[in-house]
């Protein structure tokens, strides 16, 4: 991917952990040269497409609170030949993460909460969790107490020592499976019941770990608001925002408008998805909405969500966030004192606030993907990618549809397109990575 209503002293404590982000200057980035130059988007976003190496890619830049590029190429359905357009419906799924860290900030910003509240305050689900402690002597799994409790702080970066059962060979890994806290059979309720009896992996705040914690958000605004997660997004983010098009499950009227999401070989060849929960959640009404994943939407419904959050959690009179709860958003909150990050990109270069990553250091070589300290973002299983700039004014939508993540180096071209004529923010103004053989 907010805020307290004791707001200060909160936003004091997350800036501890990490640089904040830039502030913006409206004056200085309206004298400013543009940095977006639709002729070099097209020419990049096509040649993907022309090439063979995606089937369909659309995108859409505003700039200073007006529209710079739209695109669209390629197909969002090769077998029906639908063309891919601009109010196409793909499957943001992680995407959906930021949108639920706004929910509950929300709740925050109502005073419902402190980020350092014990998750158990609000859940007692999460009152007896234990912590894998490693094998004993006769390769029996070890337990122990926690260290200190689990906070939605944690939750809200990563760091609460749950795992999400994906390559964990652990034990702890092969309980989560068994468990299947986040089978769409489940409700936000029955997920939270089955894993907060689950034990932790490590210890909450030793590590950055991608796992169901945006789900245990989801449920937390649930036992908050007294409102079904789904009706509390529709009510107070997406028709406030008039996302009309951003939801869990598709009408069967708008099956048409969405995208299939294909499975790209080693190869280059491209074949459908077919099976699995990721495919199941966008068409058909199942129990479970999760928060760390699910929706669908549109270019121009996530655009809106994402200039709200530019715009300092407002967008056309309508306020949906208080500036702070953004800053604290969008502030590195990761402790100095975490080593492990897993695939956390660019190490030393980009943190993590609240459910988005943060850059705080300029790419270090040509060899990643361009991006200004301050700036903030996130992406989805199936290659989307959004990102708010707010030094220069700028937010970013890019949509396709295939996995597995980053077979090709989509992101990185278009963030080069937009940040070239930045020199503190291209990567293509560092000198190349040298190898240590050379």
């Amino acid at each position: 991917m907010v805020k307290p209503i004791v707001v200060l002293f909160a936003a004091l404590a997350l800036s501890a952990c990490g640089e904040g982000p830039t502030s913006k200057r409206p004056a200085e980035a309206a004298a400013a040269p543009s940095l977006v130059e639709a002729a070099k988007l097209d020419a990049t976003l096509r040649e993907f497409v022309e090439s063979g190496q995606l089937l369909g890619v659309s995108a859409l830049v505003y700039e200073r609170d007006r529209e710079a590029y739209f695109g669209a190429f390629g197909v969002a359905d090769r077998e029906a030949n639908r063309p891919m357009r601009r109010d196409t419906l793909v499957r943001i799924y992680s995407m959906t993460k930021p949108v639920t860290g706004v929910a509950l900030m929300r709740l925050f910003d109502e005073g419902k909460f402190q980020l350092d509240d014990p998750v158990a305050k609000y859940a007692p689900e999460f009152a007896s969790l234990r912590v894998y402690a490693g094998l004993d002597a006769a390769g029996q799994p070890r337990f122990e107490a926690p260290h200190r409790e689990v906070t939605i702080r944690d939750l809200m970066r990563h760091t609460a020592g749950f795992t999400s059962g994906e390559n964990d060979t652990s034990p702890v890994g092969e309980m989560f499976r068994k468990a299947d806290p986040l089978a769409l059979e489940n409700t936000l309720a029955q997920m939270a019941q089955k894993l907060g009896q689950l034990p932790l992996l490590y210890q909450p705040g030793t590590r950055w770990l991608y796992s169901p914690a945006v789900d245990v958000q989801a449920f937390l605004v649930e036992r908050l608001s007294g409102e079904r997660f789904d009706e509390y997004l529709r009510k107070y983010i997406f028709e406030p925002l008039r996302m009309s098009d951003t939801r869990y499950v598709v009408s069967v009227e708008d099956r048409e408008r969405l995208a299939v999401v294909y499975v790209r070989s080693d190869e280059g060849a491209f074949s459908p998805l077919t099976e699995g929960a990721v495919v199941r959640v966008n068409e058909e009404g199942t129990p479970l909405k999760p928060g760390g994943w699910g929706l669908v939407s549109t270019l121009d419904d996530y655009m809106r969500f994402s200039r709200m959050l530019l715009n300092d959690g407002e967008l056309d009179g309508v306020r949906i966030l208080s500036s702070e709860a953004v800053r604290l958003m969008s502030t590195n909150a990761m402790p100095s004192d975490v080593g492990d990050t897993s695939w956390l990109p660019n190490k030393g270069q980009v943190g993590f606030g609240i459910d988005v990553a943060v850059r705080i250091a300029p790419p270090a070589n040509r060899d990643e993907a361009s991006g200004a300290v301050g700036e903030f973002f996130w992406d989805g299983y199936a290659n989307t990618l959004f990102w708010i700039y707010p030094a220069n004014d700028i937010a970013a939508v890019l949509f396709t549809q295939y996995v597995p993540f980053g077979e090709v180096p989509l992101h990185k071209a278009f963030r080069d397109a937009i940040y070239e004529k930045d020199p503190e923010a291209s990567a293509l103004t560092k000198p190349a990575a040298v190898s240590p053989s050379s």
